[in-house]
């Protein structure tokens, strides 16, 4: 009975991941559940032992999506120096490996644009991921002792995901990279962790 309810669990995870993968590179709109436990190696009728429905799904997916989001800001933020921590973040987001690896990074930039189309439970946890990140940024910035830590926490979010998101829908590899170095200069900057 343990042994069942672990590889339940085990599976489970596998839907999870392929699903949060999915939602990453297509949108939550592009999910179909047939498709989905394709990917998971899975057949399509498996899927009710896991889920109610496509809905309570991508709710899910979303839940694991924000985990990540999480374990991103603390490998990040988590540090002795603040500066320095502030100082990965923003070159971890803006770098061309995020870029181009849309399926392993932050949801926010595909994500956002989709908000008033996503079922609620997953509109809820998008919009705790953003107030998560705003917090994050707020308690780093309020602790380095810049001035209206709130605003620039709301700044530094928007052009972190804005940034990116104007990188990926460029055509011009070289302009998309320097658009990324742009903005990370300018947010060390205004964030007061360079001249």
């Amino acid at each position: 009975m343990v042994e069942r309810c672990r590889q339940k669990e085990l599976t489970r995870t596998r839907i999870l991941d392929e699903a949060a993968r999915a939602i990453r590179e297509q949108g939550a709109g592009g999910i179909g559940v047939a498709a989905l436990m394709q990917r998971a190696g899975l057949t399509h009728g498996g899927f009710y032992a896991h889920f109610e429905n496509r809905d309570d799904l991508i709710a899910m997916a979303f839940e694991r999506m924000r985990t990540d989001s999480r374990e991103m800001l603390r490998r990040n933020l988590d540090t002795q120096d603040g500066a320095d921590g502030l100082d990965r973040l923003i070159d971890d987001y803006l770098s061309d490996r995020m870029m181009h690896r849309i399926e392993a990074s932050c949801p926010l930039p595909l994500l956002s644009q989709e908000a008033r189309r996503l079922p609620p439970a997953a509109r809820s946890a998008l919009s705790d991921t953003i107030d998560n990140f705003r917090r994050r940024l707020i308690e780093t910035l309020t602790e380095l002792g810049r001035p209206s830590p709130s605003t620039l926490a709301d700044s530094v979010v928007a052009e972190l995901v804005g940034a990116m998101t104007l990188a990926r829908a460029m055509d011009d590899e070289e302009s998309a990279m320097r658009l990324l170095e742009a903005s990370r200069l300018e947010l060390k900057r205004r964030a007061g962790l360079i001249p």
